[in-house]
């Protein structure tokens, strides 16, 4: 069993390391590509077509998009390895402060069940997920006067989550793969859809011993369900 335990976290030590060498190789290219699409343009801007500007600006939205996706890889391998701290975590305040880093545009409604929780737990890890779920709520909804709806419910020996939205819904097409890692249900020009985030928020929780699934039908908005254990 130790050799086994040692052979793992040498594989995982390897892992992260690979990581975050491609990630320094790939995106250190990427900025060379965005910033030479830049003076290119700025160089020839009195000669170029308006056709070949955009063509200038799509270049370096792709080159952005990509550097995006690279970070959310990262941010996917870090999940489960790194430690963080155990500390009180009042519900409501956790959900506040999410809420108030997000900065929703004032014409959108987010209300909060009251709820007495106090857990014992990851705080950080907690609040990566309601910013995640709350912030897709956000960015993705079809209208600027959208409703996202929170509550906490006591279940035992853990608690439940839920985050339902009034948005535009999920097609059935999307079910089976929107936690799968790069699987987005947007544009491939929306540089805010990395197909990570979902991607994210299972394995964290899952990491936690919690299990999240959802309900959607288009026109009719999501919502969430997620469990974490206290």
């Amino acid at each position: 069993l130790r050799a086994a335990q040692a052979a793992l976290e040498e594989r995982n030590s390897e892992l992260d390391s690979f990581v975050y060498i491609v990630s320094h190789d790939l995106k250190a290219p990427l900025r060379a590509i965005s910033n030479l699409s830049q003076w290119i343009e700025e160089d020839t801007q009195t000669v170029i077509s308006e056709t070949t500007q955009q063509h200038m600006a799509l270049l370096r939205s792709r080159a952005r998009r990509m550097s995006t996706m690279i970070d959310g890889l990262l941010n996917y391998a870090r999940v489960g390895r790194a430690e963080y701290a155990v500390e009180s975590v009042v519900i409501e305040d956790l959900w506040r402060e999410v809420i108030d880093s997000l900065a929703p545009p004032p014409t959108f409604t987010i209300t909060i069940t009251p709820s007495p929780l106090i857990l014992y737990t990851k705080s950080l890890l907690l609040y990566q997920v309601f910013a995640n779920l709350i912030g897709n709520s956000i960015k993705h909804h079809d209208r600027t006067d959208g409703l996202v709806q929170i509550s906490a419910y006591d279940r035992g020996d853990f608690c439940e989550f839920v985050v339902a939205d009034d948005g535009k819904g999920i097609a059935p097409a999307y079910h089976e793969r929107i936690f799968s890692i790069f699987q987005t249900v947007n544009s491939p020009d929306n540089l805010e859809s990395t197909g990570v985030g979902l991607a994210i928020v299972k394995k964290i929780i899952e990491s936690e011993k919690g299990s999240i699934r959802f309900e959607s039908q288009v026109g009719q908005g999501t919502t969430f369900y997620f469990t974490w254990p206290k």
